[in-house]
């Protein structure tokens, strides 16, 4: 199953296209007219509004195409340690394992780093704990192929139920208007955040893909 849906930045209207003249010069002026309009509407937007994504929603087990990029949660798990190639670490807190995959639309990229984000608003990043290396940011997404990884959250058990990751493209210093991100919700409600908070594994191990 394939999310569509998405959160654009409303418009201001559109023009009735007119009947007559020859084809050529209708489609010309039509083009005029409709870049015109882009730019006074991009005129008219905030800094803010320029610079704010075009979100693509979808839930786990979906893949969410985001336009440049497309992806899919496959599995989320609960741990109090997560070994890595590098070596195991620990939390007082709660390791949330997610297990992902990703593709690109025309050509290869690396995914940034995500940010998991709780009903009420609050936003957590990956964990520097793991070095980006190990985790899904590294390999190329090419078009054609899914890429297979993990990235890993520490937060606190309150913040299981309803949690959601917002996937997007590497930062940088330059601001990309409209720039593309993916919103999945993992689907843990009551039930599951319960079971997350009560049985993680001692120590999760990240697979090589």
């Amino acid at each position: 199953m394939t999310a569509t849906a998405s959160r654009r930045p409303r418009g201001r209207g559109s023009r009735s296209r007119r009947p007559g003249g020859s084809r050529v010069l209708g489609a010309l002026a039509g083009l005029v007219l409709l870049g015109s309009a882009v730019g006074l509407q991009t005129l008219n937007l905030t800094p803010n509004e320029i610079s704010a994504p075009i979100t693509t929603v979808g839930a786990k087990g979906q893949d969410v195409n985001a336009g440049r990029f497309a992806v899919r949660v496959n599995s989320v798990a609960s741990a109090r340690a997560v070994q890595g190639a590098s070596g195991k670490v620990e939390t007082e807190q709660l390791f949330l394992v997610v297990q992902a995959s990703a593709t690109s639309d025309t050509k290869p990229m690396h995914l940034g780093t995500p940010a998991l984000l709780t009903p009420d608003g609050v936003t957590y990043d990956a964990t520097d704990k793991i070095e980006s290396t190990e985790t899904l940011a590294n390999p190329w997404v090419q078009p054609g192929f899914w890429v297979n990884g993990y990235f890993v959250f520490e937060i606190p058990p309150s913040a299981l139920e309803g949690a959601r990751v917002v996937f997007k493209l590497p930062g940088t210093a330059l601001v990309e208007p409209f720039e593309p991100e993916a919103e999945v919700d993992l689907g843990i409600d009551g039930p599951a955040a319960a079971r997350l908070k009560s049985a993680p594994s001692d120590v999760y191990t990240l697979k090589k893909s």
